[in-house]
């Protein structure tokens, strides 16, 4: 292990460090947690790194994360980190808000031609020749003590983001897209992605294209149940109602007990405490057919065409700009624009310009 690898666990400890950091220097920023039992992340510890210098900092013994969680709140100190929004969540118990402003290595590795979704390991390597130990990625990283290895693993996390960083920094701006990236970061600042409005919380179900509008009304209120329950009580959706039954119940639509506890796949615990709220629930009424996309209705012989379409240009700009398509607009994106709609991420900032106008331009 290298210097700084053990965990601090004492505030002032903290705050003498965070203190010596000079001011405007980005740091780079992880956090390990778990939330395989909890609604909300657990935070469990977060690692920093500014100067060469890397703090683990154990958040089961600083819970509000002291000098470095209000250090992390200001937007004086740029904040490096890979793949971000989860890490935002995390934090913003500590921070208050959205860190801010934000360099993901994940995004700016996007705008460059590598996958959505590559990860840091991978980066690491395929940019900095570096190979990074495996083997605790999903490691409890609520469990104390934390092995050395752990440890090290923890620290490798945000070791490279800096150098990372420039090696990226530099790619943006030779392509010409640096901009790109802060409507990206800009866009991590919306508070909207890291709360979900239990209204909403029926965005998240699979299947809704199967539902008449009677059951899909008892499905939008089985879901808003489901997250407010979820929410109170800080337990994994899942647990509280599974998605396959929130379908079954909103088909089948049981009136009395009885027949609710016929319907499978509903825990045990949540058919005794809660059998009135669901059965008012499944007795909702429609108040109209919001249902996005392809869950609204199958699309029909001209729509599909246009998909289509849009699918080939879209592969065709990818290619010329060395991007992955999904980058520039999902499949969701492009049967939006075939039925006409034009309020998708898309057809917003520098996308319309490079792809989104070009989209259109292939419809007519």
């Amino acid at each position: 292990m290298t210097a700084g690898e053990t965990p601090i666990r004492d505030p002032a400890a903290l705050q003498d460090r965070v203190a010596a950091w000079p001011a405007g220097v980005p740091v780079a920023i992880d956090t390990e947690f778990v939330r395989e039992r909890t609604y909300y992340p657990r935070l469990c510890l977060v690692q920093a790194a500014i100067g060469g210098e890397i703090l683990l900092v154990d958040t089961l013994a600083i819970p509000d994360g002291g000098a470095l969680a209000r250090d992390l709140a200001g937007a004086g100190r740029p904040k490096l980190v890979h793949a971000a929004r989860q890490d935002i969540e995390a934090l913003l118990p500590l921070t208050g808000a959205p860190l801010a402003p934000v360099f993901d290595t994940q995004q700016a590795a996007a705008l460059l031609g590598f996958s959505a979704q590559v990860g840091y390991a991978d980066l690491v390597r395929e940019v900095l020749g570096v190979e990074l130990a495996k083997g605790h990625a999903r490691t409890d990283w609520a469990r104390r003590p934390l092995s050395p290895e752990q440890l090290a693993y923890a620290a490798d996390d945000v070791r490279y983001l800096s150098p990372l960083v420039d090696a990226l920094e530099a790619r943006l701006a030779a392509a010409g897209r640096r901009g790109w990236l802060d409507e990206e970061s800009a866009a991590l600042g919306d508070i909207s992605l890291y709360r979900v409005d239990p209204e909403d919380a029926w965005r998240r179900l699979k299947g809704l294209e199967r539902l008449d509008a009677q059951a899909f009304a008892a499905a939008r209120a089985l879901a808003a149940w489901r997250e407010r329950r979820a929410m109170a009580r800080d337990l994994p959706r899942g647990w509280v109602l599974p998605d396959a039954a929130i379908l079954e119940l909103a088909t089948v639509r049981p009136r009395t007990r009885d027949a609710l506890a016929r319907v499978a796949g509903i825990p045990p615990g949540t058919a005794a405490r809660a059998a009135d709220e669901l059965l008012a629930a499944v007795a909702a009424e429609p108040v109209g057919d919001d249902r996005a996309g392809e869950a609204a209705g199958r699309p029909g012989p001209e729509q599909l065409r246009l998909q289509k379409l849009l699918q080939k240009r879209l592969g065709e700009v990818a290619a010329e700009l060395a991007i992955q398509p999904e980058v520039l607009a999902t499949r969701r994106e492009l049967a939006a624009l075939a039925r006409g709609e034009r309020d998708v991420p898309v057809m917003r900032g520098w996308r319309r310009e490079v792809v989104g106008e070009r989209l259109l331009a292939a419809m007519h």
